[in-house]
């Protein structure tokens, strides 16, 4: 990911968190993955939409976007709800 997020030592624009890095490259595979679904015009449009929705989702964790998906995903996650 260094050439998307940039070199530190080389001024910015640049992503010092790895954290960032590994969103913004899931980010950056669900953008594919949309351009790849909605250049065939039999495509799903509900499966170009849903990549549209994890980009927007993977950046929205890095800008500290939280939604009530990712809340009930924690939750059902880490507290074991419904076990």
């Amino acid at each position: 990911f260094v050439p998307r997020c940039g070199d530190p030592l080389l001024g910015s624009p640049s992503l010092t968190r790895s954290r960032h890095c590994r969103h913004l490259g899931a980010c950056a595979a669900a953008l594919a993955r949309f351009g790849d679904s909605s250049g065939d015009s039999s495509g799903d449009l509900a499966v170009a939409a849903e990549q549209l929705r994890l980009a927007r989702r993977e950046l929205g964790r890095i800008t500290g976007h939280v939604g009530a998906e990712d809340v009930l995903d924690v939750i059902f996650r880490d507290f074991c709800v419904g076990k």
